[in-house]
């Protein structure tokens, strides 16, 4: 009996441990995962949102900017009802956009903006059932690789 024991409970050990990582939900383990739309990945609350952004050309110009939203399960999120803002700053320009409803899980809105490697966007997004959820971009940016530094 402890022959069979002491492999069984080495292994639930194992699974803990290991398990923990494989769902993490952190913004490190998010960069290593390309959201369905080609844009990155955040956690907000108990959703996930895909910020899209344009990468045409640096000069400061209208462009679309889109979110997507989805929970933990990767299951779409209606849009409807939901509004919400993004706040982009590119070099030394802060512009905040507007984002509402635009079908589906999509949130969308168009605004000023540059596009630069190291810009960084919030979005905030207020939902029908009263939460308001918000997240941390910087969506042009490379994510690092394993083990580099």
């Amino acid at each position: 009996m402890q022959k069979i024991l002491i492999p069984r409970l080495t292994l639930a050990a194992a699974w803990l441990l290991v398990g923990n990582s494989l769902f993490a939900h952190d913004d490190a383990a998010l960069d290593k995962v390309k959201g369905s739309h080609g844009g990155q990945l955040r956690m907000a609350g108990s959703y996930h949102f895909e910020l899209v952004v344009a990468s045409d050309g640096m000069e400061a110009k209208d462009r679309p900017i889109t979110v997507y939203l989805t929970d933990h399960a990767d299951q779409q999120v209606p849009a409807a009802g939901t509004a919400g803002t993004a706040t982009i700053l590119a070099g030394r320009t802060k512009t905040t956009v507007a984002l509402t409803s635009a079908g589906g899980n999509k949130l969308m809105g168009v605004g000023k903006y540059a596009v630069d490697p190291q810009m960084k966007v919030v979005v905030s997004a207020s939902f029908p059932n009263g939460k308001t959820e918000q997240a941390r971009f910087t969506p042009l940016a490379t994510p690092v690789a394993d083990g580099a530094r």
